[in-house]
């Protein structure tokens, strides 16, 4: 794996790792194919057999793999390494993926995981927060703004260091699946602007914690 920032003229070799239905997944590709994002999926790992977004990679060409977590933990973590080492992916991005990355994983992969998470870490963050679960949270709370996080990933659920955050008013009368539906399009493009980040050299691969963008960006939000 390459270390520091690169150079901009490949195209940055990602992994994407989904449970669901592969929206992200799908908005990443079609990213890549319009020529905004200077990326390519070498491979799509699902852990549900019934995952919308297997189809999803079969429509834009993509190669990829179901890992079920069945196996043990370690076990799995091991094929999971085997398989993106395999594939060459340099930075692995986790689109509705709701398995859970041992600590062994994390500590290999350090720097180089991002998760999205649809709101304003480290806020409404943490184990069983997902989905519609984190906007019927926000909306029990109270808050008037709500959002969308990327940041990297650890053994820590949703305690890694924050990389680019957007916020979203919370409106009155917002249910979850509305606030989930305006937040929708804002998680993408913030992810997609991440991705873009790394490719561009912005942020260095690995990234490590506390370290200055060499853009000198912080976070947004």
């Amino acid at each position: 794996m390459s270390v520091g920032p690169r150079s901009g003229r490949a195209p940055l070799p990602i992994a994407v790792l989904a449970s669901g239905e592969g929206s992200t997944l799908e908005a990443i590709a079609t990213a890549i194919e319009r020529g905004a994002l200077a990326a390519r999926i070498v491979l799509v790992v699902v852990d549900r057999a019934r995952a919308g977004a297997i189809e999803r990679a079969e429509r834009h060409h993509l190669r990829h793999r179901r890992l079920s977590r069945d196996a043990s933990g370690e076990a799995w973590a091991k094929e999971l390494d085997a398989a993106l080492r395999a594939a060459g992916a340099e930075l692995v991005v986790l689109a509705g993926f709701l398995a859970l990355l041992p600590p062994s994983f994390c500590e290999d992969w350090t720097g180089r995981v991002i998760n999205l998470h649809p709101s304003l870490l480290p806020n409404f963050g943490g184990p069983g927060l997902y989905g519609d679960r984190v906007h019927a949270a926000v909306l029990a709370s109270g808050e008037r703004e709500s959002g969308a996080t990327v940041h990297l990933v650890t053994a820590e659920i949703d305690r890694g260091p924050i990389l680019a955050r957007a916020r979203v008013p919370v409106e009155p009368g917002d249910t979850p699946a509305t606030l989930r539906a305006r937040i929708g399009p804002v998680e993408k493009e913030l992810l997609i602007a991440t991705i873009a980040r790394f490719a561009e050299g912005a942020l260095p691969l690995p990234y490590r914690d506390g370290e200055r963008p060499a853009d000198g960006r912080a976070a947004r939000g």
